[in-house]
């Protein structure tokens, strides 16, 4: 079966919605908040993603803060802890910093610095991808601790966006987006 012919992805994908120009002029936003209130399909999207996640992973990180969403329940369906990679200042302690730009302007991503062990395997998430920069910064606060990323997961991609190929010549090796969506 296909990603397209699985009724849980056609489903999730049709609660999607597109608003215009927000939150600013000429971009179009993907709106997953009516997806996250139908409580069988928000199932099932933990569902296929835990059934693309790769069996070596040991820790999911999720990215802030649509990444909190889908990262934490997966974490608990794959019996596994969760890291979250936070916005600036919004972490006590330690922590290592990674800026990069987004469509509409630039910031910083932060992770504590003992969150992840060099032996680590992670499932990094988010809810969507777009130009790859949140995800790139994400692999990099990764790697700075030691850690590998084994899989990125995303819920929705914008296919036609540099996404895909900035992480592929980043060194991703493994991408699992379950729903793509032309922009």
């Amino acid at each position: 079966m296909t990603m397209s012919d699985d009724h849980r992805v056609t489903r999730a994908a049709n609660l999607i919605r597109t608003v215009l120009d927000f939150p600013k002029p000429g971009i179009r936003f993907r709106d997953i908040t009516p997806l996250l209130g139908d409580v069988d399909a928000f199932g099932d999207v933990i569902d296929v993603m835990a059934e693309h996640a790769p069996a070596n992973a040991s820790v999911v990180c999720g990215v802030e803060s649509r990444g909190f969403i889908f990262g934490t329940p997966l974490a608990l369906r794959l019996g596994l802890g969760f890291v979250p990679i936070r916005k600036p200042g919004k972490l006590p302690g330690a922590v290592v910093e990674q800026s990069y730009d987004l469509e509409y302007g630039s910031t910083m991503l932060a992770i504590h610095t003992d969150a992840l062990h060099p032996d680590d395997n992670v499932l990094l998430v988010d809810d969507l991808l777009a130009t790859g920069g949140t995800l790139q910064a994400s692999k990099r606060l990764v790697e700075q601790l030691g850690a590998t990323v084994a899989q990125i997961q995303v819920v929705l991609e914008l296919v036609g966006q540099p996404g895909r190929d900035s992480l592929i010549a980043d060194g991703v090796q493994d991408l699992f987006a379950m729903i793509g969506i032309e922009d």
